[in-house]
């Protein structure tokens, strides 16, 4: 039997500030207990955020409802999908100066396993003539509340589901909705995300769309790889040109390295899919990434390896334009239009390998891909791309 717990519905006037729910299920999977807990953080950078927990039986991950309900973290078994943020989060948006001068204020509450940018704009920090900040790092909707959030779980079929809006507004501006949708089946792997972003206004607008999906220790250490097959790569700059010859693995952290981003056109199969993915060295751990390329025709890896003390971290970044300033992705293109009262679908599934035949498989899988197609390594930034 479906039941739905209604945790936050601001036009009701419904706010739940804790609840548990929790049980055994007798899965597919194996018995396995699961629990579901709604709480609201106090002190320090997160006072007043409000999470939600989800244990799945394998599967472990934690919403931030108060952040654009991205994810902070996740367990699947021994395998960590998280990064060390130097941020120490989570934080709250109040504590986050988003139109700080420099444009990069979103840095300062920076430290989720998935983070969305956009919907403005998610690139670079763009300044108009007179030096004036337009569009601060990575957009707003990170920073913004749900507004409505309900957890639904069904014994029967025995999966999790947890929908939250959050609104992107302004007057004279844009009128986004963001409405996630998380679902999990007890004592799987895999957890299935939908995003959809609707326009509210009675006019055509456009957007931009990127997810950060970051990984670090221990997943990703010296050693470990990413695997992805492509048509086409580049690097996006400099100091991506100097690390090609290593582009695909991770290496021992030095102090300062700047980051390093490689620009992707994936190879996909006949129905437009794709996966990418991190194994550890040995193979016996990862994490693969599968979307469909008509949701998202352009992907970035994101490298940062310095000592963990500081940042060592990868981002697998699915996303709908490159991060460069946003007049630069409109004048390629690269800006989505989205007419009034449209909705827009984008779908990704997030599976914790476990072992070496699920790393293996995966390997398999994007083996077969890369042979529908020839890959081209750029040894430098194309115009097209880069800004």
């Amino acid at each position: 039997m479906e039941k739905s717990y209604v945790l936050i519905d601001t036009a009701e006037r419904v706010y739940v500030e804790s609840q548990t729910i929790s049980g055994v299920a007798d899965t597919e999977f194996g018995k396995y207990p699961y629990k579901f807990v709604k709480s609201r953080l106090q002190g320090g950078v997160q006072d007043g955020l409000d999470v939600l927990e989800i244990d799945a039986g394998r599967f472990e991950f934690t919403i931030l409802l108060s952040r654009g309900m991205n994810l902070l973290k996740a367990r699947c078994e021994d395998v960590d999908l998280k990064w060390d943020s130097p941020v120490n989060g989570p934080v709250h948006p109040k504590f986050v100066p988003l139109f700080a001068p420099s444009g990069c204020g979103w840095l300062e509450g920076f430290s989720e396993w998935i983070a969305r940018c956009g919907l403005e704009s998610n690139g670079a920090p763009e300044f108009d003539a007179n030096g004036v900040l337009k569009y601060p790092l990575h957009g707003r909707i990170a920073n913004l509340p749900a507004r409505r959030v309900v957890l639904t779980f069904d014994d029967e079929k025995q999966v999790a589901t947890v929908v939250g809006e959050v609104l992107e507004a302004s007057v004279f501006g844009s009128r986004l909705l963001l409405r996630t949708t998380y679902s999990i089946k007890l004592g799987d792997t895999k957890l299935s995300v939908q995003d959809e972003i609707v326009n509210l206004a009675s006019v055509q607008d456009e957007f931009e769309l990127l997810y950060h999906i970051n990984t670090g220790y221990p997943l990703v250490s010296p050693g470990s790889k990413f695997l992805a097959a492509y048509k086409t790569m580049c690097p996006r700059d400099g100091n991506a040109v100097k690390e090609l010859p290593e582009w695909n693995r991770f290496v021992t952290p030095v102090s300062g390295r700047p980051e390093t981003c490689y620009f992707f056109d994936l190879a996909n199969d006949a129905s437009g899919d794709t996966t990418v993915a991190i194994t550890t060295f040995d193979e016996s751990r990862g994490l693969a990434l599968t979307f469909n390329k008509s949701d998202f025709p352009y992907f970035i890896l994101w490298k940062t390896q310095r000592p963990n003390s500081d940042i060592y971290v990868s981002g697998m970044e699915p996303a709908i334009n490159f991060p460069n300033t946003r007049s630069f992705e409109k004048s390629h293109g690269r800006v989505m239009p989205i007419a009034s009262g449209e909705t827009k679908r984008f779908c990704f599934t997030l599976d914790a390998l476990i072992g070496y035949e699920a790393v293996e498989e995966v390997v398999d899988r994007i083996n077969e891909l890369q042979e529908s197609a020839t890959p081209n390594t750029l040894i430098q930034p194309i115009p097209e791309w880069c800004e």
